[in-house]
């Protein structure tokens, strides 16, 4: 465990001091966000970010620690244990290299060189390795036994009835021999490494025109070692889908000389034996080791590629759900829709479905356009939701129909000046899922599921953290090949990265739901379910005290939980704060010695600066931080998450056919992935800025330069209306005095499949209707939380000189390079 700390320690560049304060808290049952945020002392001052990468590689060192004591329990007993053997096992470092080292020991009594063993061939393989005899004169004398037993004295069938079966089994033996042979593997990795191509080909014909957005892969070949993540996971999905087949490519020659100069085959007398023996090297190759290597650096790469991806996936979550929140404010949740009408909602400051004078929520479906075209009556609906309960915002779904929605309530609100509200459009990727949930169900029972979508744009526009933690975050879709990556690593990632979201912000422990207590550290669902039925049964929690009286939220759970469940207008004015009860004692000590009131304190930080706890005994608590409580009576209850912002679009640009080369427009980041990131620019579709788009400079990660919800200024610089692809530039207008096509032709074409197959929004009619009145100029904000669900599916259309009506067809190096003029 030591070792482990150490090492663990070394490759987070923090002091084995720290790591053993962490491991001690963790073991006790210590959640990340409390270690984080109460206990800086002890581990020195890491945050959520290095303890959650100190908890994932513990975890995964311990894993390695556990398999490592196997296998050598399996060697030991084996009597295959060596002192070198035990050393590489000590030091291996993944759990790939210690299945690698134990692979030439594990048991397989079925293979052709046990049974050549059993069979007594054994001696025979030794001959040959250490005489100069042909491999016929090496078995002479060779009796097969009538019964053949395997290691656990059961008796096996074999067939070793002539002269060329025994010799296949004792070239089993000695190919068997040679790969314990580690050092030598290690060598032939490393080479093979380096120079390895992954070839993909179009699986067969009739995959031809159902594959179309592989069709960049159906004849690639690039180094295996240089292939960006996002482009192998993109091959692996088209393997998937039997679209693709793969293969992994590279030389021969080498790796067998190397192996007849390890075992000095060359030198073997007579030239039989040393025949035979070369045979038995070029088999080790091509039959044993190859494929093995070709597996595992796929492997490896793929591990790579999809930690990556759950990293951007889990990057892009938490940027979203600490979006920016409008507040406590009445909007109007709007679900826009064509047939099936425009359904809309009003919540009140906290949350809740307005109802009138008899019981009735403010709620309503319109059905302004085509089949039935009954704008006046929606308009006549909206205004008075608007005035009747005094709408400060609304939030307007972001699919079918949105623009035309918008544009309608826009110019609605402009021809009337009792109304004040402000139209947003909010982002609704998985409010159909949280609509028909169970948990849905329970929180809104009288409202119909179509009703229930509207309610919660509004929340979203409301709190986007409170909101979004009730839908299965894979269902937001701003990850890159979510489906393709390891499920559980995924959940397990995207779950504490939600966790350290929630407990950043903390939550108000009489206005929350299930679905986001859930989240509080020390808390599970269980105990967050009894949470809320006390307060049903008992009304509103009136101190943080209270809560012991929950079922089920014992002595530990209150201790992880308390300080981030917030109690306002409480008998305590502590509990609205996140100082942790078990400093309340310190902070009554401390201000009974000023002689000041909590009121007077709290949010006065001039004062508290001048505070002093000499002579106070509770101050020499290493549990508890002076300096992190007198941050929390500064700024009490803060909310970390940035300040509401809205984005401006072109009143003049709503659909892809108003776009322009050459266009400036102002838009929202909805996804980052390793190849770019996408921008909302109000048309339905959104545009790909190209990671050779995003800055004059080079740029390595995009996640360095941008993430969900920025606002960004975006040039267009190509528009393919008829495949819903539009190609957006962030450089500045310097960067643009190189020809597009030599430009185009001089960067590499990493815009493959993944850039392909991204899903168009549903089309929409194109409104390009301005209202005279100069308040309607295109004011269309948009939630810094939104996000629309956009995987690796986007494509660069490069900017060509052809008319705009003519089909791009870049796609590959070849016909960029004839595009440029250089082929």
């Amino acid at each position: 465990m030591a070792n482990i700390h150490t090492k663990l320690a070394k490759e987070l560049g923090i002091k084995p001091a720290q790591v053993n304060a962490f491991v001690k808290l963790y073991d006790e049952g210590a959640t990340v966000p409390f270690i984080a945020r109460y206990r800086k002392e002890k581990t020195q001052g890491l945050d959520d970010s290095q303890l959650r990468a100190l908890e994932k590689g513990l975890n995964y060192e311990r894993d390695m620690a556990s398999r490592r004591a196997k296998i050598l329990e399996l060697l030991q007993g084996q009597g295959n244990l060596t002192e070198a053997l035990q050393t590489r096992i000590e030091q291996a470092t993944s759990k790939l290299e210690l299945e690698d080292i134990y692979l030439p020991y594990r048991p397989r009594r079925r293979s052709l060189a046990a049974k050549a063993r059993a069979a007594g061939l054994g001696d025979v393989a030794d001959k040959l390795l250490a005489s100069e005899m042909t491999p016929t004169e090496a078995l002479e004398g060779y009796q097969l036994p009538e019964t053949v037993t395997d290691d656990m004295g059961n008796e096996i069938e074999v067939d070793f009835s002539d002269a060329e079966k025994q010799l296949a089994g004792v070239e089993a033996i000695i190919i068997d021999n040679w790969t314990q042979e580690l050092e030598l593997l290690d060598t032939l990795r490393t080479g093979f490494a380096k120079i390895a191509t992954i070839n993909s080909s179009l699986a067969s014909e009739d995959k031809r025109e159902v594959g179309e957005k592989f069709a960049d892969y159906f004849e690639h070949s690039e180094s295996l070692a240089r292939l960006p993540n996002h482009r192998l996971l993109a091959m692996l999905r088209g393997r998937q889908e039997n679209v693709l087949v793969l293969k992994v490519d590279g030389e021969d020659a080498p790796f067998i000389e190397k192996i007849i100069s390890k075992f000095e085959l060359d030198a073997k007398q007579p030239e039989a034996n040393r025949q035979f023996l070369v045979t038995a090297a070029n088999s080790l190759w091509k039959d044993k080791w190859r494929p093995h290597l070709e597996h595992r650096l796929l492997t490896e790469k793929r591990l790579a590629a999809e930690a990556d991806a759950i990293d951007v996936f889990a990057s892009n979550l938490q940027h979203l759900l600490m979006a920016a929140p409008a507040g406590r404010k009445v909007i109007l949740g709007v679900d826009p829709g064509i047939r099936h009408g425009v359904k809309m909602a009003v919540i009140d400051e906290h949350g809740q479905v307005i109802r009138d004078s008899d019981n009735m929520p403010a709620i309503a479906t319109v059905y302004p356009f085509a089949p039935d075209n009954k704008m006046g009556e929606a308009k006549a609906t909206i205004a008075e939701l608007l005035k009747t309960h005094q709408v400060e915002l609304v939030a307007i779904g972001n699919g079918t129909a949105s623009r035309e929605t918008d544009a309608m309530i826009k110019e609605l609100i402009d021809a009337d000046d009792a109304i004040t509200a402000k139209a947003v459009i909010v982002n609704e990727s998985g409010a159909s899922v949280y609509s028909a949930s169970e948990l849905a169900s329970d929180e809104l029972a009288d409202l119909d599921v179509s009703i229930r979508g509207a309610v919660s744009i509004a929340r979203r526009l409301q709190d986007p953290l409170s909101e979004l933690v009730k839908v299965e975050p894979k269902a937001i879709g701003v990850g890159q090949y979510q489906h393709d990556v390891n499920q559980s690593q995924l959940s397990d990632s995207l779950d504490k990265v939600t966790q350290d979201c929630v407990n950043a912000v903390g939550v108000d422990v009489n206005t929350a739901s299930p679905a986001i207590l859930a989240h509080i550290a020390g808390l599970n669902r269980n105990v967050a379910q009894q949470i809320v039925n006390y307060r049903k049964q008992h009304g509103a929690f009136t101190s943080r005290e209270q809560l012991k009286d929950v079922p089920r939220l014992g002595v530990k759970t209150f201790e992880q939980a308390a300080g981030f469940l917030r109690i306002r207008n409480g008998e305590e004015p502590l509990d609205a704060t996140g100082v942790h009860p078990e400093s309340y004692g310190l902070v009554k000590e401390i201000l009974a010695k000023s002689g000041k009131q909590i009121t007077e304190v709290l949010g006065n930080d001039s004062f508290i600066n001048t505070l002093t706890t000499d002579g106070i005994e509770a101050a020499n608590d290493d549990n508890i931080s002076v300096a992190a409580i007198k941050q929390e009576l500064a700024k009490p209850a803060h909310d970390p998450r940035p300040e509401f912002k809205t984005a401006q679009f072109r009143d003049d640009v709503n659909s892809i056919s108003d776009l322009e080369e050459g266009m400036q427009l102002e838009g929202v980041v909805t996804n980052v992935t390793g190849f770019g990131c996408f921008v909302d620019v109000g048309v339905h579709q959104d545009g790909l800025v190209h990671i050779s788009e995003m800055a004059n400079d080079f740029v390595e990660d995009p996640m360095n330069l941008v993430k969900p919800g920025d606002i960004v200024s975006v040039r267009v610089i190509s528009v393919d209306a008829k495949r819903n692809r539009i190609g957006f530039s962030m450089k500045s207008d310097q960067a643009t005095s190189v020809k597009p096509e030599v430009a185009a032709a001089a960067k590499p074409t990493i815009d493959k499949v993944e850039d392909r197959a991204r899903p168009a929004r549903t089309p929409h009619k194109n409104n390009k209707s301005k209202p005279a009145n100069s308040k309607n100029a295109r004011n269309n904000p948009r939630t810094n939380a939104r996000t629309n669900p956009r995987e690796e599916n986007a494509k660069a259309v490069k900017p060509t000189n052809k008319p705009k009506t003519e089909e791009n067809k870049i796609g590959s190096l070849g016909a960029l390079l004839k595009q440029a003029g250089l082929k």
